[in-house]
């Protein structure tokens, strides 16, 4: 009886550590953490791969991308509110693009939560974005952020160790993009 009470208990720890770590995996990462080193596919414009500073490979890991701050707007082409976004998101590009200090190191990516390439093309083509788009039609990279809503934007601090620290985590607006960037500059400590 006593070996039977112990299986059931050791089972039982298992079940909760094993419930706990997948748990874990789900939830989105918050201001202050590191987010989940995430492999895409690598862009087929050339124009995207120079943005974000990649060769021709097959995939790449997040941490490859050429950047001190990585923007990421998780996005769904079927999403209103994403839609409304789309123009104050590429308003942001245009300002960090148009200056030099900013251009190389501040880099934007978008990924459509449950998108086909052919879906993340409509909405590229319809809101004309200037940065580059990934499809998540496998809702992939959206399980490993936990199941976020859209639009949800997370900034990435990448540290001198290619190793990152998110300083913003969250759903909704930018709002205004130069008061956006003001803050993604203070947090990040860039001037």
């Amino acid at each position: 009886m006593q070996r039977l009470s112990i299986f059931f208990m050791t089972v039982f720890a298992f079940t909760i550590l094993n419930v706990a770590f997948i748990h874990a995996a789900d939830t989105t990462p918050e201001k202050g953490e590191a987010f989940p080193e995430i492999t895409m596919p690598i862009p087929e414009k050339d124009a995207d791969k120079a943005y974000l500073g990649l060769s021709g490979k097959v995939a790449f890991k997040l941490s490859e991308i050429k950047a001190d701050v990585l923007i990421i707007e998780i996005f769904s082409m079927y999403c209103p509110y994403c839609q409304k976004e789309a123009p104050l998101v590429n308003d942001l590009y245009q300002a960090i693009d148009k200056d030099p200090g900013l251009k190389e190191k501040i880099k934007i990516i978008g990924i459509g939560a449950g998108n086909t390439p052919f879906e993340v093309d409509i909405f590229r083509n319809q809101f004309k974005i200037p940065f580059p788009l990934f499809a998540d039609d496998s809702f992939t990279v959206h399980k490993r952020v936990g199941e976020v809503r859209t639009p949800y934007f997370f900034v990435l601090k990448v540290n001198a160790d290619r190793s990152n620290t998110l300083i913003y985590s969250k759903v909704g607006t930018i709002r205004d993009p130069a008061q956006f960037l003001k803050l993604i500059l203070n947090e990040a400590d860039l001037k």
